[in-house]
């Protein structure tokens, strides 16, 4: 999945302002500028618009789960220098501090079904009998899943919004 999709998804679910989006990224220890953030959550089709490689996903998403859930102790992670839609299906389900069965209820929100055997195979590590990669189709329907639940406001019920 596109990682500028990803990014979109998420501060439209949340509702995240250019100053929230700025702070999430200090947390991290990034010093995001606005026009980096304006230039990743432009449309894909605009000239303006910048791919957000890997690494910056990955310092908002830890950023995100310090925001949601606290510092932990000891060293702060490392940002991934590439990203699957493993890593990014695992940090947002820390971040929303979900358990198995909140996740699948989620995705079922999507109109997808899975089990939790299915789930659980996502989060192994990549040398695990029982990993399998997150499709991108996996992944939208729980980003879309996640807004069904978290958006505040009429459009999160609207499917025509979702196009």
């Amino acid at each position: 999945m596109i990682n500028n999709d990803v990014l979109r998804r998420i501060r439209y679910t949340f509702d995240f302002s250019d100053d929230k989006m700025i702070a999430i990224f200090a947390l991290a220890d990034y010093n995001a500028t606005r026009a980096e953030i304006s230039a990743w959550l432009k449309k894909d089709e605009d000239p303006e618009g910048e791919v957000c490689k890997d690494p910056y996903l990955a310092m908002f998403l830890n950023g995100l789960i310090i925001d949601r859930r606290g510092k932990r102790d000891g060293p702060q992670p490392e940002p991934e220098k590439r990203l699957s839609n493993n890593a990014i299906f695992m940090k947002l389900k820390i971040a929303l501090n979900l358990k198995a069965e909140e996740v699948l209820e989620i995705i079922e929100l999507a109109g997808f079904a899975m089990s939790k055997h299915e789930l659980s195979a996502f989060f192994r590590k990549p040398g695990h009998k029982h990993y399998r990669t997150c499709h991108d189709q996996i992944l939208r329907n729980f980003l879309k899943g996640v807004q069904l639940k978290y958006r505040r406001s009429d459009e999160a019920t609207n499917p025509s919004v979702w196009k």
